[in-house]
């Protein structure tokens, strides 16, 4: 099933559950919508997440007197249908996540998000907050929401399976390419992709290695899917696809336990995969290690990185204004952030935020001391029909390769419905 029909058939399930949803102004003993809620409830889409988020409920409740309650939703068409659907019921959430970019321009262009100015100056002036992230979350002059993570794309990999190759983190493409053939004559495939959700991950990887600035480019319509530079990248990743260096796209298998049985070596993902290791049972350092993608063109001034930043919102008609504020306040502090980044194992928004992991340290400082060219992640650089219509025909072209050109010809198309209303 598509990405766009996943989501027509969320809409219906959410229209009944936000019916029913516990999250909303149900007067109980949280203080209900009249103000002076001492318990709120988030929801998320990181169901996975919900052990940590519990835990920042309790300190919380400790340091402010606002406890807070996850209410984690795992297939994420149906929670961002669930979300929507509140916009137009009295079951509202407390606070809720989501994600930057254009998705979040939507709903703050249709006056469903609280802003959150004098809350971003406050924490920059306090040194809580970087005014390089700030960008990310304006819209029209103006803040929206909190940083509820920040996360840098990287390669994890299986040290033990490296080591039996014989094989170190490589610094160059040609390094990388040459490690995966080594992988492949041991039988072990070198990268895992997927067509479900991420399929845009090896699409930004290779484009942002290649052109950054062409990747810039198709995020405000200045450049088109059909382009010689991006059927260039689509012709390299169908040679990746032919040559047997990807893991199965559509496997329901979960990347964590792939990486930890050996039978793939290496997968891109965000730094916040490192929860998924940890809970796997894996040591950081000893049973997997991360490394900086190299460039595709070498001949790149800097490294460019993708990275994320996943905003924790409240609505501009929230149950209780105050109460969802004085959280988002409270989440962006060093006491919050210290137990928000360390018990899950990645990085902080707040520079104040020492993080034990080595690994996990050198990432955040080389990248905060300005070492990478930082690309926004392509789930929030696209805008959002563009996405819908992206993740739909990356996966269909990870199914047949043969058909990249259509793909982007059909990506294009909702590039140029969306580019011309603006």
């Amino acid at each position: 099933m598509s990405v766009r029909a996943r989501v027509l058939t969320a809409l219906v399930a959410a229209a009944s559950l936000a019916l029913t949803a516990c999250g909303g102004d149900s007067g109980d003993d949280n203080g209900g919508g009249g103000g002076g809620k001492t318990e709120l409830k988030l929801y998320n889409d990181k169901g996975a997440w919900s052990p940590f988020f519990e835990e920042l409920g309790k300190l919380s409740k400790q340091q402010i007197g606002i406890g807070m309650t996850p209410v984690g939703y795992t297939d994420e068409p149906t929670y961002s249908a669930f979300i929507k659907a509140s916009f137009r019921t009295n079951e509202k959430p407390d606070l809720f996540t989501w994600s930057t970019g254009g998705r979040l321009q939507e709903i703050v262009e249709a006056g469903q998000v609280a802003e959150t100015t004098d809350l971003w100056k406050e924490a920059i002036a306090a040194g809580d907050l970087s005014k390089e992230l700030e960008e990310t979350y304006t819209y029209g002059g103006k803040q929206y929401c909190v940083p509820l993570n920040i996360s840098y794309w990287v390669m994890f990999y299986n040290k033990k399976v490296y080591d039996e190759a014989g094989l170190k983190p490589p610094t160059t493409w040609a390094e990388l390419m040459s490690n995966a053939d080594k992988l492949k004559a041991k039988g072990v495939t070198p990268f895992y992709q997927t067509s479900v959700l991420f399929s845009f991950v090896w699409f930004q990887q290779l484009l942002i290695g290649t052109n950054p600035d062409l990747y810039n480019k198709l995020a405000t319509g200045e450049a088109k899917y059909t382009d010689p530079g991006v059927v260039a990248v689509m012709e390299r990743w169908k040679q990746m696809i032919d040559g047997g260096y990807f893991s199965d796209a559509g496997s329901k298998e979960d990347p964590a336990v792939q990486l930890k049985s050996g039978k793939t070596a290496m997968g891109i993902f965000g730094t916040w995969f490192n929860t998924s290791m940890t809970q796997q049972g894996l040591k950081p350092g000893t049973d997997y290690g991360m490394f900086t993608i190299p460039n595709v063109d070498p001949a790149q001034s800097k490294v460019t990185m993708a990275f994320e930043s996943g905003p924790l919102c409240s609505l501009a008609k929230a149950p209780d204004t105050k109460a969802s504020d004085d959280y988002m306040k409270w989440w962006v502090r060093q006491p919050a952030q210290e137990k928000w980044a360390n018990s899950r194992g990645d990085v902080s928004a707040n520079p104040k935020v020492s993080i034990p992991d080595p690994g996990l340290s050198a990432i955040a400082k080389s990248a905060g001391a300005g070492e990478y060219t930082l690309a926004n992640r392509y789930f929030e650089a696209a805008p959002a029909p563009v996405l819908t219509a992206a993740l739909d025909a990356f996966g269909a072209f990870m199914v047949k390769p043969d058909s990249y050109m259509k793909q982007l010809e059909n990506i294009q198309k909702a590039a140029d419905e969306y580019w011309k209303g603006r």
